[in-house]
Parts: C-alpha cells; structure tokens; sequence
C-alpha cells in the first residue's frame, strides 16, 4: 500500500502481530496515556485520548498476541529496534554533548540505541539484521559495544518512560537510508 505525504510515495509496513510487545509508558507532561509497540524491525510510542482507551488497546493487543503465539506454537520476539528520540528532545548531540544541530548540521538517528546523534559520532555502520540486509547507521558507543560483542550493555533508549532517553548520556567512552533527514 502506497500513502501520499509531502510529495513523496511512503511504503507503508504491516507489522507481524507475533513480533508485537508492548510497554506502558508513564505519564509525562502534555505526554499521557502512551505505550510502545515493539517489533524487531521498527518500534514506536502511540497515545490515546483516554487512560480507559489506553487500557482497552493494551488488553486487546496483548490478548491478540497471546492468543497467536498459543495457537501457532511460535516464541514472543525478544529482539526490538530502538524507539527513536524525537528531533525535537535534542539541540546537541546526545553523545559528544557538544554539536549543536542546525539546518546545516543535521541530526541522525542510531539505529540501535535510539539516540539524537551528530554525523561525527554516526559515521559507522552496522549489520542488524532485523532491521536490514545492509549495514545501518549506528552511533560509535553502540559501535564500539557492538564490535565487542558487548550487545546487552547498548539497548534500545526507552523501554518503560518516554523520558528516560532524554537524560544525557554518560560520556564515558572519550532506516536504511544513507542520507537521514532531520525527520529520522
């Protein structure tokens, strides 16, 4: 299925309900009544516009996703791809804390981590193949952990709080799409 959006065609996905998890994401703010939807290939916050409403899709996916797995037999996914910080949590890089992000300084997304990062702190890449069959832009810490087959310490940045990606990071280590817009 093709979508129209800002002259562009976007290919839109349909999300294997067996690769599905879900995650409560607390109140923050404006930012009520969230959770993340998981898969391996692509993770995302939704919200709805009620607390009851959040509740009655949170049963009803995890219920669907139960009762998927119980009659196909197959294992929940334990693998998710990062839910991405939105460009709008971070004028500086979330790694080197230093570069500030302007039209011509543009902002990048880690593919494992999630995090805002600058093209200095992003030039490697990675083979993650659940999100790609070609190497993915990847941030140097998550690089450095992944080359050292450190993948526990370089997870996802939000797991059960929209927020807590937003805390910097600690600087103790001194799409596919090879053009990312400010938008990924």
């Amino acid at each position: 299925m093709l979508a129209r959006r800002k002259k562009k065609y976007n290919k839109q996905h349909i999300i294997p309900l067996e690769n599905v998890t879900i995650d409560s994401i607390k109140d923050e703010g404006d930012l009520r009544n969230g959770w993340l939807i998981k898969t391996p290939t692509k993770s995302f916050a939704v919200y709805a516009a009620t607390a009851t409403e959040k509740s009655e899709w949170m049963n009803h996916i995890n219920k669907c996703v139960t009762d998927l797995l119980s009659k196909s037999g197959k294992t929940p996914s334990n693998e998710h791809a990062a839910v991405w910080v939105p460009d709008s949590e971070a004028t500086v890089c979330m790694r080197c804390q230093k570069a500030k992000f302007t039209p011509v300084n543009r902002r990048h997304h880690c593919r494992k981590c999630g995090f805002v990062v600058c093209g200095p702190c992003s030039e490697k890449r990675f083979l993650l193949p659940s999100q790609s069959s070609k190497p993915v832009r990847i941030c140097d810490f998550c690089y450095d952990l992944l080359s050292t087959g450190d993948v526990a310490a370089c997870q996802p940045a939000r797991s059960d709080s929209y927020s807590q990606s937003l805390q910097p990071p600690l600087n103790d280590v001194s799409d596919d799409d090879d053009d990312d817009d400010s938008s990924d």
